[in-house]
């Protein structure tokens, strides 16, 4: 379901791109569109998330129905009121958050007051999106994740909707992406409505600040905030400098972290939506055997596909970034730039994705104070990262690539930090067998670069059409991938020694 999302994603993309390329207009909607997005995942699948699925397991193990049922009701009511008053905040103070975000763009004020004006349209998404990452928790929590895997489609739907249907009659186009996203965040809440009553898990919202399980989730929420959206801050951190570059870095940046966040969004997501719920149970039954077993086989998984996705990213950047949106207004340059970006972002797959998996070690025991002294450090190394690359790289016109190069190196950092830590207090005990599984994914990788370099260099991708860039795409990207496990299985890797072990 993820990837049926994702898929869909990068169709929203190919078409944002076609229709309003990499713009000061696309740059001022895609500030606008972050802001609310980034505190979504701060706050909701973020650090809401992570501080509400332990609780919520700890009483789905240990309480009765309607002990159960209470807590729900008095979440959702506290949760929907802390929504209401923070987007009716945002929209009050949508200039200074602007000026917050996206400071380079006073120099332009048609820009700023643009992006100030689509701000307003999109921050009541928070609100809806945090209450569909509430409803999505619960039914995870239950094993139920087909839908909200697929709750995100109706985004993409309705910001390629809006694009092609509404943009052509509004005096200022770029909104109607503005009213896409606000008209999604209704409908993906609304979508997760009948999946809950199916379930008898819809809650009946009532205020409950003073419940003690809610006071024990919001105690966590502060911990987690850092902890888990480290990545989040460092790409606004990204946004923010951008903003003070080149005309079109904020675009440039947009567009090569989507194609990093398909495998991060198909996998790390993924596996770290099924992993939170998991360990949490591994937890709240005290089986520490089986916790570490859970541990160990997500973080070959993390190996086993982050490898070939990075050298993919890493080499296929210019054809990849050329044959999405390299259509209309989204120029040859813009490809470039892109690239660029691309390239430099791909370093840190592994460590995005290893974060996904790590930060579940911590907050499904409810510890989040050590993923929050973590994420403190990584955003510190970012920022001095970004103080001594971008803008020395900027003259040559690889700054905004400098500020996805800091971003990488630091989630590499993060997930280095967090991945010593359970090492060293034995929460996470490697299993026998990684030293042969490293040589034959590091000799199946080695193995792929030279068809991966050949296909990015041997054909003119910027000038072909189409049909060509496509079919030429198709047929590189599957030998490639082809490649490498063909490799693993001459070595004697095989499906069932990457199958979770039993008793977990």
């Amino acid at each position: 379901m993820t990837s049926v999302s994702r898929l869909l994603g990068f169709v929203r993309d190919v078409v944002i791109a076609r229709y309003f390329g990499a713009a000061p207009d696309t740059d001022a909607f895609l500030v606008a569109f972050r802001i609310p997005n980034f505190l979504r995942r701060l706050f909701a699948e973020g650090s809401f998330s992570q501080a509400f699925v332990p609780v919520l397991s700890d009483y789905k193990e240990r309480r009765d129905q309607t002990q159960l049922k209470l807590f729900l009701d008095r979440t959702a009511g506290s949760l929907s009121l802390a929504l209401l008053l923070m987007t009716l905040a945002g929209i009050i103070a949508a200039p200074l958050l602007i000026l917050l975000f996206a400071p380079g763009f006073c120099r332009d004020a048609a820009q700023f007051e643009l992006s100030v004006a689509m701000l307003r349209i999109t921050f009541p998404y928070l609100f809806f999106i945090s209450l569909t990452a509430f409803a999505g928790a619960i039914l995870n929590t239950w094993g139920r994740f087909a839908v909200p895997a697929f709750t995100p489609v109706f985004l993409n739907f309705s910001m390629i909707a809006a694009t092609i249907w509404l943009a052509p009659y509004l005096s200022e186009p770029i909104t109607a992406l503005a009213w896409g996203v606000l008209v999604a965040g209704f409908v993906q809440l609304g979508f997760q409505v009948p999946a809950l009553l199916r379930a008898g898990l819809l809650p009946t919202p009532r205020f409950g600040f003073h419940d003690s399980g809610v006071r024990r989730v919001i105690a966590l929420i502060g911990p987690a905030i850092f902890g888990v959206s480290v990545t989040q801050v460092n790409l606004l951190v990204d946004t923010l400098i951008a903003s003070f570059l080149a005309a079109g870095s904020v675009s440039w940046l947009y567009y090569s972290d989507r194609l990093v966040e398909f495998p991060l969004g198909i996998f790390g997501v993924a596996i770290g939506t099924v992993m939170l719920p998991h360990l949490s149970k591994n937890h709240a039954s005290r089986d520490r055997d089986g916790f570490s077993r859970s541990l160990d086989w997500a973080l070959r998984w993390v190996i086993l596909i982050g490898l070939p996705a990075t050298l993919g990213l890493a080499l296929l950047a210019e054809p990849m970034i050329s044959t999405l949106f390299q259509y209309d207004r989204f120029s040859s340059h813009d490809t470039e730039m892109a690239s660029r970006s691309l390239m430099t972002y791909s370093i840190g797959l592994i460590g995005f994705i290893a974060i996904k998996v790590l930060v579940p070690g911590f907050s499904s025991r409810q510890d989040l104070h050590t993923p929050v002294r973590y994420g403190v450090y990584a955003v510190v190394a970012n920022l001095a990262l970004n103080l001594a690359l971008v803008f020395q790289l900027a003259p040559i016109g690889w700054g905004h690539a400098g500020l996805a190069l800091a971003t990488a190196l630091a989630a590499l950092f993060n997930a280095g930090l967090l991945l010593a830590k359970l090492l060293k207090e034995r929460i996470y005990r490697p299993e026998p067998g990684w030293t042969i599984f490293l040589l034959r994914v590091a000799f199946a990788g080695a193995v792929m670069v030279p068809i991966l370099v050949y296909a990015s260099n041997a054909y003119p991708w910027q000038t072909w059409s189409m049909t060509e860039r496509i079919s030429h795409l198709a047929l590189w990207i599957p030998l490639g991938f082809g490649t490498y496990v063909s490799c693993l299985t001459l070595t004697g890797l095989r499906p069932r020694h990457m199958l979770i072990p039993e008793g977990t």
